[in-house]
């Protein structure tokens, strides 16, 4: 099982194992893999989340992704990820609930200004 990378600050770490916990929970449930990890496919999913959020030019003061101004992702990979959040996040609450509750609890912080040296929208 692929956990987050210690190397990561607090709440991102968080973020990405509550990202996973959700992922775990989507390949359980429709994919069922042999080995009791992910998938190939779900896996791949997960690699791409997280080299994406360690990208975030947010930093460690990140917004919860659906509420972010800049959208990483790449739109097949963001409408996978939403679907695997809608299942998985009622379930989060019976699995994980310490998790689910500081996701939802996140998703209200005020948005933050990004890092020095990226910008929010692209230039022309």
């Amino acid at each position: 099982m692929a956990e987050p990378k210690k190397t990561q600050q607090g709440r991102t770490r968080r973020e990405l194992k509550t990202v996973r916990a959700m992922i775990g929970i989507c390949c359980r449930a429709h994919h069922e893999p042999a080995s009791g990890g992910l998938c190939q496919e779900c896996l791949a999913l997960w690699t791409y989340t997280e080299q994406r959020v360690e990208r975030c030019p947010f930093g460690a003061s990140k917004p919860t992704c659906k509420n972010c101004p800049v959208h990483c992702f790449k739109p097949d990979r963001r409408e996978q990820i939403r679907q695997v959040m809608r299942f998985a996040g009622p379930r989060m609450l019976w699995r994980h609930p310490v998790l689910a509750i500081l996701h939802v609890l996140d998703g209200r912080r005020p948005l933050p200004k990004p890092r020095r040296g990226r910008t929010t929208e692209r230039e022309p």
